[in-house]
């Protein structure tokens, strides 16, 4: 705990065996409460590891849910368990753990409810092997959405963020979408309920068992992400209505 606060970390795996030790290892343990591991059925060894490693809970889908799918399970369930602070990592250990008690810390202390960890801040990005097309659209996304929300975010698409329970139980994520474009809409939704996110920089790591998405996929959730800044602004204009975005 940090002054009291219980701080619990989850992790929305799929097809993470190879990587999951590694990340489970940097978690401090000293500072976290528990952590849950949800596994949206993979194919691979995941919950085999996870238990052997001795995970706080495992929880299966039966069914592939997708990645937003796998989140909502994660945060209903840490919710559930009386979580005040919630991080959510990757266990492909694409991000270090060690950010966790720096981004619970900011939330403890009540300078921001919501903290991401920005790939683009500093040099990290390009420095731990992001390829250029990413870069370059992670970039052109995020500028977009800073201008049609108009927010000052140095990126959107992290997939390490830490939340107050009060925010998740304010912002109604289950509507959110089942897929990738989950985390966009999320965010989206944080800003709609008044609420303000904090960044800190964060070096990140590209190699062949990191996760990534396909070119196809990747074009879905870039064509999304501009589907959702865009209803956002037209709901702030009254000429529109979303379920995402209720008055």
């Amino acid at each position: 705990m940090i002054h009291g606060k219980k701080i619990i970390v989850v992790m929305p795996a799929y097809n993470a065996a190879k990587t999951l030790e590694q990340t489970w290892a940097e978690i401090p343990r000293d500072v976290v409460d528990e952590v849950i591991l949800t596994d949206d059925c993979s194919r691979d060894g995941t919950v085999q590891t996870a238990r052997r490693l001795g995970i706080t809970e495992v929880l299966v889908h039966q069914k592939n849910r997708g990645y937003g799918g796998n989140q909502k399970t994660c945060y209903k369930r840490a919710l559930e368990l009386g979580a005040d602070i919630v991080i959510m990592l990757h266990p492909d250990y694409q991000y270090t753990p060690k950010l966790i008690e720096s981004m619970a810390y900011i939330i403890a202390n009540g300078v921001y409810p919501v903290v991401f960890a920005s790939r683009i801040l500093g040099r990290g990005a390009r420095k731990g092997g992001m390829p250029l097309v990413k870069y370059v659209s992670n970039r052109f996304l995020t500028f977009f959405q800073n201008l049609v929300i108009g927010e000052k975010l140095s990126e959107y698409h992290t997939g390490y963020r830490a939340f107050s329970a009060d925010v998740l139980r304010s912002v109604d994520f289950e509507k959110c979408s089942d897929d990738f474009i989950f985390d966009n809409e999320m965010a989206a939704q944080v800003f709609w309920a008044g609420y303000e996110i904090g960044e800190v920089t964060c070096p990140t790591r590209y190699f062949d068992d990191a996760s990534s998405i396909s070119l196809g996929r990747s074009t879905v959730y870039g064509l999304g992400v501009l589907r959702v800044s865009i209803v956002y602004r037209l709901c702030k204009w009254h000429l529109a209505k979303s379920k995402l975005f209720p008055r």
